[in-house]
């Protein structure tokens, strides 16, 4: 069983002055929180932003915290309809290629100019006790990537596919720390050759047990 191939949704062109408020409150979220730390931005520089009054802000919104928890939820989305888009295009028809496929999403990730790290684990770092609902969100979504790729484990029948699928996360995610710290061009190289390797030894144990 492959992963089902995603429904393409035409892009809509629309103005920033048509664009509901809530939205360009979530998406000036997101590039001030991903660029600058959840705690380093002031509700006053979203607003600010966005172009519109306090008053406004509370229409949408019951504080930072509430936009903070929307910006994280909007991320999560869209990570997962770029997972499912770039594992059909780049993994083929086949479970094994698609499996595959979850690096070429990392170099995807990667390669974005505005880079700054993995938004979930900047969350969590910032906001470390896990009764708090950023914490709890920041994981949750975070888990939503770990399902995916245990699913593509699982459609490949191997043995024990949720620690290969937590494997592969792992290299995923000091993928993009390494990125982030260092700079280097070559970390996907690295971190597909250590995936591949992973998958490998997974699959051959599956075939040596059959």
């Amino acid at each position: 069983m492959s992963v089902n191939k995603p429904k393409r949704v035409k892009n809509k062109e629309i103005t920033v002055g048509k664009t509901p408020t809530k939205d360009r409150l979530v998406q000036a979220a997101i590039t001030r929180f991903y660029k600058e730390g959840f705690r380093n931005v002031g509700l006053d520089q979203i607003i600010a932003d966005v172009g519109i009054s306090k008053t406004a802000f509370y229409k949408h919104f019951a504080s930072k915290d509430e936009l903070l928890l929307a910006a994280l939820d909007e991320k999560a989305q869209w990570l997962s309809g770029i997972c499912r888009e770039i594992v059909w295009q780049k993994g083929g028809p086949t479970a094994e290629g698609q499996l595959r496929a979850v690096f070429d999403l990392v170099e995807f990730i990667l390669s974005q100019d505005e880079f700054q790290g993995c938004i979930f684990v900047r969350a969590v770092m910032e906001f470390p006790n896990p009764n708090e609902p950023i914490f709890q969100a920041a994981a949750a979504n975070r888990h939503i990537v770990e399902t995916f790729v245990l699913q593509l484990a699982e459609n490949c029948r191997i043995a024990d596919p949720q620690t290969l699928a937590r494997k592969l996360c792992l290299i995923a995610e000091g993928a993009y720390v390494m990125q982030h710290v260092t700079g280097n061009k070559q970390t996907i190289d690295y971190a597909r050759s250590l995936a591949n390797l992973a998958i490998d030894d997974a699959l051959g144990q599956s075939r040596t047990a059959a």
